[in-house]
């Protein structure tokens, strides 16, 4: 598969979280506070919630049912109750400022 175009990195507010969906799959997009733009698996890992509900702040994106955070860079659960992380896809910006995600292209994260 190839990346799709899903938005362009201007029409992103910074620290807000927007959900999309490619082939089925559930994709939760943040511009953080640095401009630099996230894409993780929109599903928080303890309970079938959208993580582009919650609140984004210090790299981060909290589960607004149960409070768990999970980092932008990694998908790791960084409080719990959640312990499994989700998944973080590669994100390319072409030149016109467009963002592609793949949603079969993942992110190799060590434990």
């Amino acid at each position: 598969m190839t990346a799709q175009r899903v938005c362009g990195v201007d029409e992103l507010e910074l620290n807000k979280a927007y959900r999309v969906e490619l082939d089925g799959t559930a994709i939760c997009i943040v511009k953080d506070s640095a401009g630099e733009v996230h894409a993780i698996g929109d599903t928080c890992t303890h309970g079938d919630i959208s993580l582009a509900e919650g609140f984004v702040e210090d790299g981060a994106i909290e589960c607004w049912a149960h409070g768990s955070l999970f980092s932008l860079d990694t998908g790791k659960p960084l409080s719990l109750p959640a312990y499994e992380p989700v998944p973080v896809f590669v994100v390319k910006i072409d030149d016109d400022g467009g963002v592609h995600i793949d949603p079969e292209d993942t992110v190799a994260i060590e434990s």
